[in-house]
């Protein structure tokens, strides 16, 4: 077995952000050479996720609005006693999930039609990464 490893580097200029990162992922696919394996894509910071969905303006803000109405921005979260004011990133992160693992076939990346990858930032304006991880033969 094969592993190739590459790190994403991302600063967004939003509090939150939505970042199509497929093309990323399915060059580091290209890059390692393995034709059928997996691919993790993590994101590595508590305050940021990976998921897989369509890539569409429309659904993008349904999401940034149900993950608002579910982990809203408010002032008596327990953790902001820490000093820190991003507990609601917290939450949106855990309601996304920090990674994925998807199939590579035939040395592609191996997405269902609508499928895209996107890195969503909840905590944003500083320097964060995801890494990319591909296993296979």
């Amino acid at each position: 077995m094969k592993f190739h490893t590459e790190y994403l580097q991302f600063y967004t200029d939003k509090h939150r952000a939505y970042v199509h990162i497929t093309p990323q992922v399915e060059a580091a696919v290209v890059k390692s050479g393995i034709k059928e394996g997996m691919v993790l894509v993590s994101a590595m910071h508590i305050t940021s996720g990976v998921y897989v969905n369509d890539n569409e303006d429309g659904l993008i803000h349904d999401i940034d609005e149900w993950l608002e109405k579910l982990a809203p921005f408010r002032k008596e979260y327990k953790h902001h006693e820490t000093g820190e004011d991003n507990g609601d990133s917290h939450l949106k992160a855990l309601l996304i999930h920090h990674e994925v693992i998807l199939p590579v076939t035939n040395g592609k990346l191996d997405l269902g039609t609508w499928q895209r990858v996107f890195y969503a930032e909840f905590d944003g304006q500083r320097n964060k990464r995801v890494i990319v991880k591909v296993m296979g033969e």
